[in-house]
């Protein structure tokens, strides 16, 4: 990682700046969510409620499915996975928003700022693998269910974890190679609450056009296009075979065991749409408006969906309510 990078501290044109005026870049600063002071308050406990509610929430449904017998299946596996996921990305793009709400420090090392962007775009490309594992479990579930337990054995449902996990974090590799080949950036100072690919791509003064690239074809046939297609056909499969099924009971009852993945998927699907597919004339480097709507859209993508995920699992699925209850009277008469 290239760590003798610039930040210019002129106001003359990039053409008309030499390398003298430039002083190495150590640390950035993160701008936050807003930069109202009346509302830093309510922002920090609304920020600090998301955060609790998030974890509490995950963790609980990670240590059902932990504990329970009846949980042990290749589902819940794979929603175990998620639900850690989600509780170490919320982690990793919050702590540093929440901690500087209370110290007033919003510096960040360049060095530990690169990290963060790493792990984060790991664990979305992360996330969007493991849905799709779980898209390829229901269809088993549903179009192949007298050999469900024969195909989704315990084997098979931890060699696509490994898989996701190991491929989530090899794939953004690209990425924090072409960024560390930024030289010069034009501030330090980050129109974000994390620091991610975006933000820190508008902000440098290098030639982007490799990082685009990069972002352009993994994005296109690796990380969001190909495991948006395989979802896609695996629910194609899906309502085709739920059709055909004779009984409105029958219907019904396949149909709800992949309601709640389905609701999950096109919630995070539609949330990445609006932050990173809206159209390039409301998209501008330089536009205040679509930075501040991004922040929006990822505070909705890295806050609001982690925290739906467990809701939409345990409201939508008699196991876990079920088990929920019995871990409770555990607990009472403990």
């Amino acid at each position: 990682m290239n760590l003798s990078c610039y930040v210019f501290q002129s106001s003359n044109s990039f053409e008309n700046v030499g390398f003298q005026n430039q002083t190495p870049i150590i640390h950035f600063i993160i701008k936050g969510i807003s930069d109202v002071p009346q509302l830093q308050t309510l922002v920090f406990l609304l920020v600090l409620i998301i955060y609790l509610m998030t974890v509490c929430g995950n963790m609980t449904l990670l240590l059902l499915v932990c504990l329970e017998p009846r949980l042990h299946t290749p589902m819940y596996f794979f929603l175990g996975n998620l639900s850690f996921l989600d509780v170490f990305c919320l982690t990793i793009t919050l702590h540093k928003i929440l901690l500087s709400y209370m110290s007033g420090d919003k510096t960040v090392s360049f060095t530990n700022c690169m990290s963060q962007m790493y792990i984060f775009s790991s664990l979305t490309c992360n996330e969007l693998l493991i849905l799709t594992a779980m898209s390829y479990d229901r269809y088993v579930a549903i179009c192949n269910p007298l050999h469900y337990h024969m195909i989704m054995n315990s084997r098979v449902c931890v060699l696509l974890c490994v898989f996701c996990w190991v491929l989530g974090f090899m794939e953004v590799i690209p990425h924090m190679l072409a960024i560390s080949r930024f030289s010069c950036y034009k501030s330090n100072v980050i129109n974000h609450y994390f620091c991610d690919i975006l933000p820190i791509m508008k902000l440098s003064c290098s030639d982007t056009t490799l990082l685009r690239l990069i972002i352009f074809i993994e994005g296109l046939f690796l990380v969001s296009f190909t495991p948006f297609l395989l979802t896609f056909i695996s629910y194609v499969f899906i309502i085709y075979t739920i059709l055909r099924i004779r009984s409105s009971s029958g219907r019904r009852k396949a149909f709800y065991t992949c309601s709640s993945h389905l609701t999950v998927v096109n919630i995070l699907y539609i949330s990445l749409v609006c932050q990173y597919l809206r159209p390039s004339s409301t998209d501008t480097l330089d536009s205040t408006d679509s930075l501040e709507s991004n922040k929006l859209f990822s505070l909705f993508n890295t806050a609001a969906v982690p925290m739906l995920n467990p809701l939409i699992y345990s409201l939508k699925n008699r196991d876990v309510k079920s088990s929920l209850r019995r871990r409770l009277k555990l607990a009472k008469y403990q």
